[in-house]
């Protein structure tokens, strides 16, 4: 093996870990990074992240069962956070009414901060207070890298991780990710009958 390919297998590999953290599932590759979504069969249970908004309201990640729900991990302090955040709120206001709740969680970062952050790009939906991550360290092991930030992990109505996307997530990513989860989710005809 030559140094070339050596050094190539090794950048390669750090990319990978850096990226997904490996993980299972079927990964698409886009421009942002890999799309993780996992066939419903394999899916794991949500932990029940408990704590504090932002603003002071008791958050519990189960409340939002029978949601699909969007949990993004940000700080007011980390760049491609700020990128995202504007389609996150879109999100939030177009998605809604089909059932779509996005949450954030708010991690390494002090609360005045954040609060500043949230009040900049107007958002309107919670972030859960999680400035040492303990509530991230509740999600399963190699499901992605949580010292890289920002992440999503998209959640489907029976509380179960559907998708997880280990960078930023754009708002067409969203789009395609939540149609078919919001879908899954919606009642049929006869069953309104």
């Amino acid at each position: 093996m030559t140094k070339t390919t050596a050094a190539t297998g090794f950048w390669t590999g750090l990319l990978c870990l850096a990226l997904a953290g490996c993980a299972a599932g079927k990964a698409d590759a886009t421009g942002d990074g890999l799309i993780n979504r996992i066939p419903a069969a394999e899916r794991q249970d949500a932990p029940d992240l408990t704590g504090t908004s932002l603003d002071g309201k008791r958050i519990r990640l189960s409340d939002y069962r029978g949601k699909v729900v969007v949990l993004n991990t940000w700080a007011s302090w980390c760049g491609p956070c700020r990128a995202e955040a504007r389609g996150l709120e879109r999100t939030q206001r177009t998605r809604q009414q089909e059932g779509v709740q996005v949450i954030g969680v708010n991690t390494r970062d002090d609360q005045s901060s954040a609060r500043a952050f949230e009040k900049s790009f107007d958002l309107s939906y919670p972030s859960l207070y999680d400035p040492d991550g303990r509530q991230l360290l509740r999600l399963p092991k190699g499901l992605l890298n949580q010292r890289i930030i920002p992440f999503s992990i998209v959640i489907d109505r029976k509380g179960k991780i559907a998708t997880v996307v280990p960078n930023v997530v754009s708002e067409d990513q969203l789009r395609t990710i939540l149609s078919p989860l919001v879908q899954a989710g919606r009642p049929t005809d006869a069953a309104l009958r």
